[in-house]
C-alpha cells in the first residue's frame, strides 16, 4: 500500500470538546459558500443546539449546508432535530436508516463512523469526536477524552473529494435527486503550513483495509516507541502480530485503553488478550478519569494519526472510516504529550504480575466475552478475516 502524501500543510491539535467545538463554530459562522458535516452521533443536548444553531446561521445567510448522519448513531437526531435544520434550510441526509434493532446482518452493522467537516474548501476537520457533549454521563466528571485535528493546505482536496463522494452515493441510494451535487469542484489549496499529512479511508469498496495498512506500516517502520490510545482496542491476527514483532525489536509499546467502560462485553473481550501482550513486554495502561473515545497513535515522535477508527473488527472491517496520517516532528510530539498528561492524570497501569495473579474466574469471563465478539463478527460474515 502506498499513502498519497501532501505536503505544506497547517495542522492544529484539538483535545476534547472544550477545544474542538469552538473551533468548529467559529469555522462554520465565517463559511461563505458550503459546509459538509458527517458525524456518526448527532446529541439533542446543548452542545447539539449549538452546533445545529451555528448551521442555521450559516443557512440563513445563504451558505449550503449539507449534513450526513448516521442512521444508527443520529437516531435521536432523526427524531428531534432533523426538522428544525431542515425548516432552516439544511440539506440533511441519513446514512443507512435504523430499520430493525435485532438484526445482526452485515448491511446493518455497516455504519458511517466517520466525523468530518469541510468549510468553503478551504478549512476541514478530521478526528473521533461526535456532535455531543464531553459530559453526556453525569456519573462521569472529568470530559471525554477524544481528539480531532483542524486542517487548512493540500490535503483539504482529498478530504473535500472524500464528502462530495459519499454525500453522492447516499443521495442516489436514497432518491434524493433534488440534494445530488450539481457538477464537478476542482478544491485547489494553497500551501500554508508544514506539516506532511495523508487522508486515509476505510469503505466497502476499493479502501477496505487502507487504515489497518497505514498503521501497519507505521509499526512495521517503528524503531524506538509506540504510544497507541484507542477507545475499543480488539485488534485481528495480523495487528497482534504487528506488535508482537515490533516488541521483539526492542520497540517499547505503551497501550492507552478504556479503563471506564461503555460497552462492557467488548471490555472483556480486550482484556483476553492482556495476557499474551504484557507477557512480550507491551505496557498496558487503564484509562479511570473518564471515557476514553481517542483513536491515535505516535510512533518515533514524528508519526501520528488521529481519526475516527477504533482498532477493532468494526471499524476495521465493516464501517466508514477517516484518518489522518501525519509525519511531522513538532505535530507528533505535542500528541505525545498530551497523551503523557492524560495517563499521568488518569492511567492505571497493568502490571504482568499482577494480572497473573488475577481471579481465574475473571479471565474466563474475558474469554467468553470474546468468544461472543467472535460470534457476532462470524454471524455478519467477516469470521475467517479476522
Amino acid at each position: 500500500m502506498s499513502i498519497d502524501w501532501h505536503p505544506a500543510n497547517a495542522l492544529t491539535l484539538l483535545e476534547n470538546g472544550a477545544e474542538f467545538f469552538p473551533a468548529l463554530t467559529a469555522a462554520i459562522d465565517l463559511a461563505r459558500t458550503e459546509i459538509f458535516l458527517e458525524t456518526y452521533i448527532f446529541a439533542s443536548d446543548e452542545t447539539g443546539q449549538e452546533i445545529s444553531d451555528a448551521l442555521q446561521r450559516a443557512a440563513q445567510r445563504g451558505v449550503t449546508v449539507r449534513v450526513l448522519v448516521d442512521g444508527f448513531g443520529g437516531r435521536e437526531f432523526v427524531a428531534e432535530m432533523m426538522g428544525e435544520l431542515v425548516d432552516a434550510g439544511v440539506s440533511v441526509l441519513i446514512y443507512r436508516r435504523e430499520v430493525s434493532t435485532l438484526s445482526l446482518r452485515r448491511r446493518r452493522l455497516r455504519r458511517l463512523h466517520r466525523k468530518l467537516a469541510v468549510i468553503d474548501g478551504r478549512i476541514a476537520f478530521v478526528g473521533g469526536i461526535n456532535i455531543v457533549s464531553d459530559f453526556e454521563d453525569p456519573r462521569v466528571p472529568a470530559p471525554r477524552l477524544d481528539y480531532a485535528v483542524r486542517i487548512e493546505g493540500p490535503l483539504l482536496a482529498p478530504i473535500h473529494g472524500s464528502v462530495r463522494r459519499v454525500w453522492e452515493l447516499v443521495a442516489w441510494a436514497s432518491f434524493r435527486r433534488r440534494l445530488r451535487l450539481v457538477g464537478k469542484v476542482q478544491s485547489c489549496p494553497q500551501p500554508c503550513g508544514d506539516v506532511e499529512a495523508a487522508l486515509v479511508i476505510r469503505d466497502n469498496i476499493r479502501h477496505r483495509h487502507d487504515i489497518e495498512n497505514a498503521y501497519l506500516l507505521g509499526i512495521a517502520g517503528a524503531r524506538r516507541d509506540i504510544l497507541l490510545a484507542n477507545a475499543y482496542f480488539l485488534p485481528g491476527r495480523r495487528f497482534r502480530q504487528a506488535l508482537l514483532d515490533a516488541a521483539r525489536r526492542g520497540v517499547r509499546i505503551t497501550l492507552l485503553i478504556q479503563g471506564i467502560a461503555d460497552h462492557p462485553l467488548q471490555q472483556r473481550a480486550t482484556r483476553a488478550l492482556y495476557g499474551q501482550l504484557l507477557d512480550a513486554g507491551i505496557r498496558i495502561v487503564e484509562y479511570h478519569r473518564s471515557y476514553l473515545h481517542a483513536k491515535v497513535a505516535v510512533i518515533d515522535d514524528h508519526w501520528a494519526t488521529v481519526g475516527s477508527s477504533n482498532i477493532d473488527p468494526f471499524s476495521l472491517l465493516l464501517a466508514r472510516e477517516a484518518n489522518v496520517v501525519i509525519r511531522n516532528a513538532p505535530f507528533a510530539t505535542g500528541l505525545r504529550t498530551r497523551l503523557q498528561e492524560a495517563i499521568n492524570l488518569g492511567g492505571h497501569e497493568i502490571h504482568a504480575s499482577d494480572w497473573q495473579r488475577g481471579s481465574g474466574l475473571q479471565r474466563l469471563f474475558n474469554w467468553v466475552a470474546y468468544g461472543l465478539v467472535r460470534l457476532m463478527i462470524g454471524i455478519a460474515g467477516y469470521g475467517n478475516r479476522h
